[in-house]
């Protein structure tokens, strides 16, 4: 092995990258095979498949693997939020669409230094469209859980509105930790920056700071970070930042048999006390997944204070119903 090897594979040691651990391996490999050394290839290769096969099942080569305890940096500090999320998307109720293409990122990302040594590169960047309560933000949370890798949240209206001028410098420093910590960054509310160039309402500091955003996509993301960028208003978003995601998921309220799947986890040892009657289908149509889970929690909280073993199904559709009337509420208050 020569020096160069050596090095690569100790500064990957040392950042815990262990994908491009593996791949530098598969290079020594590949240099003794050519040096006629097959044995001591072969049993590279064999050891090297042997780390991705424990990988994929969720058992890194040396163990658990801890999650890294990276915390944003300057003046990152306190505008980025980070999380080390345990939740894996099992736990979440997804379209069987949706649940694919999320699978499949994670499966990029996990083999990314194979896909390397063809020429490619996994997703990166994403686009979660849908209403509030749809799973955008559990996604993140998920996608994190499962790559064991910590999740950045920036809240890019508040980021916006608190340093108006300085908003483009400040993305600036956002891009360059994507490009040094790998990790799960969620741009949320991404339309505060994305809406179109020439809106009515459009003013120079938002024409820059999308034009940098724009920018910063393009340039190469040498960590394999996922860049997830989060909106509740498609609709108002730049055309040129179509081109810049590898995928966007669109999140649609639950139908009535993932609606009953997300009660009947949340409920979890506790059980209705009789089945779903017509009332209760009525109650969950066009409520969003969020909107269930605080609905079920109300009486998931009464019943244990109340020290009983299963939740009344009356209590269950009054609790949906009120959600019902709130966001009748607030619709009538926007105008939709």
């Amino acid at each position: 092995m020569s020096a160069k090897h050596l090095l690569a594979l100790l500064n990957s040691h040392v950042e815990g990258d262990e994908d491009q651990f593996l791949s530098i391996a598969l290079q020594v490999a590949a240099q003794e095979a050519r040096q006629g050394h097959t044995e001591e290839a072969e049993k590279l290769k064999r050891l090297v498949q042997k780390a991705r096969d424990r990988q994929r099942m969720g058992r890194p080569a040396g163990g658990q693997a801890p999650i890294p305890l990276a915390r944003p940096r300057g003046d990152l500090q306190g505008l980025v939020e980070s999380a080390y999320p345990k939740i894996t998307l099992a736990s979440m109720v997804l379209a069987d669409d949706v649940r694919a293409r999320l699978t499949r990122v994670v499966r990029q990302q996990h083999e990314r230094a194979l896909l390397r040594e063809h020429g490619q590169t996994p997703t990166t960047h994403m686009l979660l469209v849908g209403l509030p309560g749809t799973g955008k933000t559990m996604t993140a949370s998920a996608l994190a859980g499962e790559l064991r890798l910590p999740l950045f949240t920036v809240r890019l209206e508040s980021l916006f509105s608190r340093f108006l001028g300085e908003t483009a410098g400040k993305l600036r420093l956002l891009f360059d930790q994507i490009a040094q910590i790998r990790g799960v960054y969620l741009l949320d509310e991404f339309d505060a920056i994305g809406a179109r160039r020439g809106e009515p309402n459009d003013v120079g500091e938002i024409r820059r700071v999308l034009n940098s955003v724009l920018a910063f996509m393009e340039e190469p993301n040498s960590t394999d970070s996922l860049v997830l960028a989060a909106t509740n208003h498609v609709e108002i978003l730049d055309d040129a930042l179509a081109r810049r995601f590898d995928e966007v998921i669109e999140y649609a309220v639950p139908d009535a048999a993932a609606a009953r799947a997300i009660i009947e986890r949340r409920l979890g040892k506790l059980k209705l006390v009789s089945k779903l009657s017509p009332d209760l289908a009525r109650a969950l149509e066009g409520l969003s997944q969020g909107e269930l889970v605080r609905a079920t929690d109300a009486v998931i909280k009464d019943a244990i204070l109340e020290g009983a073993t299963k939740v009344s199904t009356e209590a269950l559709r009054d609790a949906l119903q009120n959600r019902q009337a709130l966001k009748q509420k607030f619709r009538r208050r926007s105008g939709r």
